[in-house]
């Protein structure tokens, strides 16, 4: 018998992609040909951030923006009027299947609701388009394998948003630690602290959604039916299964650099606890959170260590830190600087019969993490649309590829696991599932 849950999802992505993969549309690009872009999901981070990067570089890399997405019909009016400001006329269509049907995009960005990622990008590659779509790559196990798998089959160039993969004191961190001169990562230490009451809040927006000006069952997608929730649909970071909040907004991008430095792919466990402890709000996403990782590989016992991972957004002390630890001193990437901080000292090492071990100080490139919510095309984001879009024209493999999405979706439907079951959880690799308390965890 086939469930509720499987339908959906054939509902949701197997018919289009059925459709597109049979025609499955791609032009063959010239090293002059005009690259057309279209958006999928008019969101705050697309005019935020996608766009000023996108537009500072389409000119020099002969990209254009040709069409535009989306299931509110307000959305689409406000990017109508948006663009023709900016003396450019897009065609606006009211899903993804009236967008991939028509023959004037070669490539798509998508900035959709959390959950929404994976699927709108495996409907994108079917239909025969480049993508790049925004973090996090994956809410659920099962839509991440969807999406891996369509990209593969496909071969078509895909950039995750995870933006530190093209960061120059990010790169030149990973070079350093890859060198050796790191040593062994003892542990890592991360948090992301805001006091931002309104953060993934629309009390002035969310009065504007009416049902009939949407599709609410193309939104929900495969998830559970019920009822049309105009907070759901434009607050969704703030209620599972809709996103996982904090894990799958921001652990996501810091998470994805453990597993750049070090090779390994997700958590070997994850014990975490958090909850909903002042904003009040209706929220079924917890403001507070601590998450411990294990990490380890069963073919290198020299390779293991801990990654501590704390947010909240009831105090902002503390900021945005990423601190890696060897025995010989500190990675910090706040401060972009290698110091011997915390490394083995003469006194001690000579009580054990050890040289002391104390890392030479030096600077990486200087490049500075903004935690507000768009931060209107900063240099990261531009670097790191750079990247894709030259891969689009290269074909070469983009900083953040579509494994690097998929291995940060496990990490952080781990850490969601183990909060919301109370559960140690690990992963079956054979499966490729998130066990919590021995069971596959599902929404």
């Amino acid at each position: 018998m086939t469930s509720r849950r499987d339908f959906m999802k054939k509902a949701a992505l197997g018919s289009a992609a059925i459709a597109f993969s049979a025609r499955s549309y791609s032009r063959i690009l010239g090293a002059n040909d005009r690259v057309r872009v279209g958006i999928v999901g008019y969101s705050d981070r697309f005019r935020g951030s996608l766009y000023p990067a996108f537009m500072a570089l389409a000119k020099e890399l002969n990209f254009e923006f040709t069409a535009l997405s989306d299931i509110w019909r307000l959305r689409r009016e406000q990017a109508d009027e948006f663009f023709r400001s900016k003396g450019m006329t897009l065609k606006l269509y009211r899903n993804n299947e009236e967008l991939y049907s028509a023959k004037d995009t070669d490539a798509v960005i998508i900035s959709t609701a959390d959950f929404q990622h994976a699927l709108h990008c495996a409907e994108a590659v079917r239909a025969g388009r480049d993508v790049y779509v925004e973090k996090p790559f994956a809410e659920t196990m099962a839509d991440a394998r969807i999406a891996l798998k369509a990209v593969q089959e496909t071969g078509k160039i895909v950039q995750i948003g995870s933006q530190r993969r093209s960061a120059p004191n990010y790169i030149a961190a990973n070079e350093y630690i890859r060198s050796g001169k790191f040593g062994r990562i003892v542990a890592v230490e991360m948090t992301w602290n805001v006091n931002q009451p309104g953060r993934w809040r629309r009390p002035d927006v969310v009065p504007l959604l009416k049902e009939q000006d949407t599709d609410w069952k193309r939104f929900i997608m495969n998830r559970p039916f019920e009822p049309f929730d105009a907070r759901k649909h434009l607050e969704f970071r703030l209620f599972w299964p809709y996103s996982s909040g904090i894990p799958g907004q921001w652990m996501a991008h810091q998470i994805d650099t453990v597993h750049w430095f070090t090779g390994l792919s997700h958590p070997r466990s994850v014990a975490a606890n958090g909850g909903i402890y002042l904003w009040k709000d209706g929220r079924t996403n917890f403001d507070t959170m601590t998450a411990v990782m294990d990490y380890g590989s069963d073919t290198d016992p020299d390779l293991g260590f801990l990654v501590t991972y704390s947010s909240r957004f009831t105090n902002s002390a503390g900021g945005t830190k990423e601190l890696y630890f060897s025995n010989g001193g500190m990675l910090n990437l706040d401060t972009n600087k290698v110091t011997s901080e915390g490394g083995l000292q003469e006194r001690y090492a000579r009580a054990m019969n050890m040289k002391p071990n104390l890392l030479e100080p030096f600077d990486l490139p200087s490049f500075k993490v903004e935690t507000a919510a768009n931060t209107g095309g900063d240099p990261m984001t531009t670097a790191h649309m750079r990247n894709w879009m030259e891969c689009v024209r290269d074909r070469k493999k983009p900083n953040a590829d579509v494994v690097a999405g998929y291995n940060h979706s496990i990490a952080c439907i781990m850490v969601n696991a183990a909060i919301r079951t109370g559960e140690k959880v690990t992963f079956d690799e054979k499966n490729q599932e998130v066990m919590a308390g021995g069971k596959i965890f599902q929404y």
